[in-house]
């Protein structure tokens, strides 16, 4: 048994085949764009500032996933030794800058309970440990491998062949960003432009979510005048093999009804939420 994940037994009988054709995460990708209006975002950041709270555009993105996660919850299933798999947490890998240049990739734990501000507080608290924090077991581990001559391909080779059928110790998957529901890169704070980041063949990540620099969309407007709208770009890669796209569709839909109007990220959600155990009994 997993030490991440429930093995999901009632799925339709076409993802449980699907996996013995596309056995590889790369060969099963899907990308699209979201073009997140910035308006919403930055209005409620504002509203809140003078309330002397502190949210970020990340935050809120973040809290959104994990608000439509938690309504969506076949988004955290994962492929794993040509069995699907649901996640037993939600986890968000990121990208953390170290002050003085270099940077640490590590994941970030929440319950699907979690409103906005306590994904702003694990946000927060993730990213002061992990620029102060130079000792990350990941980084001891990937440090003692490349200065074994020769162990380096041994060592990945067995890690892979364990990863695939689910005999890693749960000390590692716990601290590896490999195994996580969701790859997040802000691209934004490099100034760079939304990409299509490929969900990586190791570990359990099913979705990678880029954001950009903002950018001016056109819109049409009242009597089919066009105007603009500034809007954060959003590249998603997701693993088809986990949901048919309907279920994809009306998920993301949900999750930028979520940004158009983050007030809604407040509090409990306002829906039943099944824990991970009962998501994966789902068909």
């Amino acid at each position: 048994m997993r030490p991440d994940g429930y093995k999901v037994k009632n799925a339709d009988p076409m993802y449980m085949l699907i996996p013995h054709f596309l056995t590889r995460r790369y060969d099963a990708m899907n990308m699209t764009t979201l073009e997140i209006p910035v308006e919403p975002m930055k209005a409620y950041i504002n509203a809140k500032r003078r309330e002397g709270v502190q949210l970020s555009h990340v935050g809120l993105v973040l809290a959104a996933f994990v608000r439509t996660v938690a309504e969506f919850p076949l988004l955290n299933r994962f492929i794993g030794g040509k069995k699907v798999y649901q996640h037993k947490d939600i986890t968000v890998s990121m990208v953390v800058l170290r002050p003085g240049g270099g940077d640490v990739m590590s994941k970030l734990y929440f319950e699907p309970e979690d409103d906005v501000f306590e994904v702003q507080k694990k946000i927060d608290e993730f990213v002061d440990d992990n620029r102060v924090n130079e000792d990350q077991l990941l980084d001891k581990a990937m440090k003692i491998l490349l200065h074994i001559p020769g162990l380096m391909g041994f060592a990945i080779g067995v890690l892979r062949f364990m990863d695939r059928h689910g005999l890693l110790p749960n000390s590692l998957v716990k601290v590896s960003p490999f195994h996580a529901s969701l790859l997040i890169s802000n691209l934004a704070s490099i100034r760079g432009n939304a990409i299509f980041h490929h969900v990586y063949d190791f570990g359990t990540t099913s979705i990678a979510l880029t954001m950009g620099t903002q950018k001016e969309e056109p819109k049409r407007g009242p009597g089919g005048a066009v105007g603009f709208e500034r809007c954060i770009p959003m590249g998603v890669v997701m693993d088809e093999r986990i949901c048919n796209g309907l279920y994809f569709s009306q998920a993301f839909s949900r999750f930028k009804s979520y940004l158009a109007d983050p007030a809604k990220l407040e509090g409990k959600p306002d829906f039943e939420v099944l824990t991970m155990k009962q998501a994966s009994e789902l068909s």
